[in-house]
């Protein structure tokens, strides 16, 4: 496991990140346990959580991942060997957030509210890492529109100097240590840059969705996260299974997330699928697993600080954590990017 540093930040993460947002639906807090401690006992530092989770987000399991890593952070006395970051929610109608039903808004009042039942249920007294979830401003969210522009209005926004200067306030208390973004454009990061020169915290990180079939933060973000040190941290590198290969031609496997949830559509697109099957051809005549193949791509990238893994169990864990003893080399890059050039980001 080699590690890299977060941000400016001088924190050192993994390579492979954890991604527990599977904890207190589709795994028990037992199996929950069994995969931080497997992945603590590979090298990984670095933890990812969110309010939001459990997912799909109900209001039955909200909290319910936080609640499980707070369980296992107790039980083995954890916390000063890991670096937990969590994240609070953007803009939301979803009546369960906020006391009341208030529409989840990312402003100082709820930003509080949000991170002092976050620390209660992973009990601690302070994140590595606290992350705004999505904007509060309206864009494209989670693959909708795909590629195409939507129609900025301000109207309503919570402004991002508002929402940053409480960030700055809760660092100066010693509850959180660094800031972070996430599902956020090339303009949200600038904005948050220059937002730092007036006094903000600067952003450490931006946690976007990179993979295969999804490369779109290379056309205008890549840049930015390496020359102003804002780290990527990967999600959904392997398309929610998609680049796995178990969804092709429609097919749904017994207990598979978008067989048991319909939450697929991001990758459900035209093209997703030949893309996938160009890529897997790819992998097996390479003698690579397809999923480690897939991982170790975003691994590799020199954008990426650290790649956010998720499994429903210690197996598929192991195959994603062994997936960094995979070399890409400069030859097997050629061929993935003459791949990406004839099916480019068919799920963006």
């Amino acid at each position: 496991m080699q590690y890299r540093e977060l941000g400016r930040t001088g924190i050192l993460v993994s390579e492979i990140c954890l991604g527990t947002m599977t904890f207190g639906q589709q795994n028990t807090e037992a199996e929950g346990h069994a995969q931080l401690d497997l992945a603590l006992e590979h090298g990984v530092n670095f933890i990812d959580t969110a309010e939001l989770y459990s997912i799909p987000p109900r209001a039955e399991t909200y909290g319910a991942t936080e609640t499980i890593v707070g369980s296992w952070l107790k039980a083995r006395g954890s916390r000063d060997k890991i670096i937990l970051a969590s994240k609070v929610v953007g803009r939301s109608s979803s009546p369960w957030f906020r006391p009341g039903g208030e529409e989840a808004r990312l402003t100082p009042r709820q930003i509080r509210y949000a991170l002092e039942h976050s620390l209660r249920r992973l009990g601690t007294d302070y994140l590595d890492l606290y992350q705004l979830h999505w904007p509060d401003r309206k864009i494209g969210l989670f693959g909708e529109g795909g590629t195409t522009f939507t129609t900025v209005s301000d109207a309503d926004e919570v402004p991002l100097e508002e929402t940053l200067g409480v960030l700055g306030d809760l660092v100066a208390e010693g509850k959180i240590r660094h800031v972070g973004l996430s599902n956020e454009t090339a303009w949200g990061v600038a904005k948050s840059l220059a937002c730092a020169k007036e006094g903000a915290p600067r952003v450490a990180s931006i946690q976007n969705a990179y993979n295969l079939i999804n490369r779109t933060f290379e056309i205008g973000l890549a840049e930015m996260a390496v020359r102003e040190k804002v780290s990527l941290l990967a999600y959904s590198p392997l398309a929610q299974g998609y680049l796995t290969g178990k969804y092709l031609n429609g097919a749904r496997p017994a207990g598979a997330r978008t067989t048991l949830f319909n939450r697929g559509q991001r990758y459900e697109k035209p093209g997703v699928d030949v893309a996938v099957e160009a890529y897997m051809t790819l992998a097996k005549a390479e003698g690579i697993d397809p999923v480690q193949f897939a991982l170790a791509f975003v691994t590799s990238r020199p954008f990426v600080t650290s790649n956010i893994i998720g499994a429903t169990s210690v197996e598929q864990l192991m195959t994603a954590l062994t997936s960094v003893e995979v070399q890409i080399t400069p030859e097997l890059e050629e061929k993935i990017n003459a791949i990406h050039q004839v099916h480019s980001n068919p799920a963006p």
